[in-house]
């Protein structure tokens, strides 16, 4: 998940979390504000019944509840507020006004009430008044409250969490721009952009200007390689050839012995082998620091029969027989020497590791608008340990085959550099299948 989707969603939690928190308390905020409301509401109409009182009222009040068993007079039709006043002993502990929330019987209808109870003494005689409003309307005005507030605050966090994802998007642009341009696309650091890239962030100018100033050390070191490998091969060669050329002179020498003929030609073959292991080396090193051009216009059906061409004498000295079943012309930019190489390498290995009398069959196609070869032999095959090893240099499936090691980690270069991806599947004593991937035709 990307870090702009996570911020997001951690800024959408944190604001659902307090909105939950909110929605929780929003009862108790709105009955408390309604309560005071209603207390004060009915601590005025308390003070105006207590400010008109009079002995009549308070017969008439009396009189109201011995003819009826709810002793209640009301001010509402719709039984929303109830007075009564009843004669009560006044006991020393109890306070002269206090507020509770009964369920009271009007008229056969039950309903909740905020009751204002008010104990006091009038000509001598201890009363007690009741004043009561319905809660009812209170109730259904906090559910509504709070069926509001919740869509409220579901658009909030809508509109919000779009407003975060974009801009995070539009603050971490830069970020991505970095990656993109200056990460993804370099594939050698003479290719590096050095272009400042505008940004709000000062972090992301900071890690832009890091960047360029590792690209810069990076770019130093690889041209002392460059300098180094051109250095070494000439300083190895030179020499090798030199000593070539005076055992070659020697083998002209008539006076030596078959025993010493023997020993130089060894030396000679030894030479070979350790010039084609350093030049070999050298081409590694330069396919892995970019020096060859990848502009040629190139077709692997026509490198496939170029191939069978060439190495038609060695197969025929094995008896394998080579079954070409490449039907596309699939043509691709690149470097066509580097290619032939790999396709060589391939091909050399299938009749190396084959069984006399095999067979090596070479096949193209598209899958999932990817082109791809394949080199499939009937040899002795590998073991799974053994091909998670076949790519690294100087590795060899057996030592009883000649080589240095290195075809396949020069494959496997040659293929990074186009982009082109090598799998590998083998089964011991039955063959080998590497098979090519290409992004896709041109």
């Amino acid at each position: 998940m990307k870090i702009k989707h996570q911020l997001a969603i951690f800024n959408a939690l944190t604001r659902l979390l307090v909105i939950l928190i909110l929605w929780l308390m929003l009862p108790i905020l709105v009955e408390n504000v309604v309560y005071n409301h209603i207390n004060n509401t009915l601590l005025e109409k308390k003070k105006k019944f207590i400010e008109h009182l009079n002995q009549e009222e308070i017969n008439d009040f009396l009189e109201n509840q011995d003819d009826s068993a709810e002793t209640f007079s009301e001010f509402s039709t719709l039984h929303s507020e109830f007075l009564v006043l009843s004669r009560v002993p006044v006991k020393p502990r109890h306070k002269k006004t206090t507020f509770t929330n009964e369920l009271r019987n009007i008229e056969g209808e039950e309903n909740e009430y905020r009751i204002l109870q008010h104990h006091f003494t009038y000509q001598g005689e201890d009363y007690q008044l009741e004043i009561g409003s319905s809660l009812s309307e209170v109730n259904d005005l906090t559910f509504v409250i709070r069926f509001f507030i919740i869509i409220v605050f579901v658009v909030i966090l809508f509109i919000t969490f779009l407003a975060d994802t974009f801009y995070i998007e539009y603050l971490l642009k830069p970020f991505y721009k970095i990656i993109d341009t200056k990460i993804r696309r370099v594939n050698e650091p003479d290719a590096f952009d050095h272009t400042p890239i505008k940004a709000v962030s000062r972090d992301f100018r900071e890690l832009d200007f890091v960047l360029n100033q590792m690209m810069d050390r990076i770019s130093e070191v690889f041209k002392k390689e460059k300098q180094f490998i051109s250095n070494v091969s000439h300083e190895l060669l030179t020499p090798i050839a030199l000593l070539k050329n005076k055992l070659e002179n020697l083998l002209q020498n008539e006076s030596l012995n078959d025993n010493a003929v023997d020993k130089i030609a060894g030396s000679l073959k030894t030479l070979d082998m350790l010039k084609k292991i350093i030049n070999n080396l050298l081409l590694i090193s330069r396919i892995d620091n970019n020096q060859y051009e990848a502009n040629e216009e190139i077709n692997l059906r026509e490198i496939v029969s170029d191939l069978q061409e060439d190495l038609q004498d060695r197969m025929e000295d094995r008896k394998i027989s080579f079954i070409n079943k490449t039907t596309n012309n699939f043509a691709f930019k690149g470097n066509k020497t580097l290619i032939h190489i790999l396709i060589y390498n391939l091909v050399t290995n299938a009749i190396k590791y084959n069984k006399h009398g095999g067979s090596i069959m070479i096949e193209d196609g598209f899958t999932d608008d990817c082109y791809f070869i394949t080199v499939k032999d009937s040899g002795i095959g590998m073991e799974e340990s053994q091909t998670e090893k076949i790519f690294s240099r100087f590795a060899r499936i057996s030592s009883d085959q000649e080589g240095q090691g290195l075809g396949l980690a020069i494959a496997q270069s040659i293929a990074s550099f186009h982009h082109i991806v090598i799998k590998v599947k083998s089964v011991l004593n039955e063959g080998t299948t590497f098979t090519l991937l290409f992004e896709k035709p041109i």
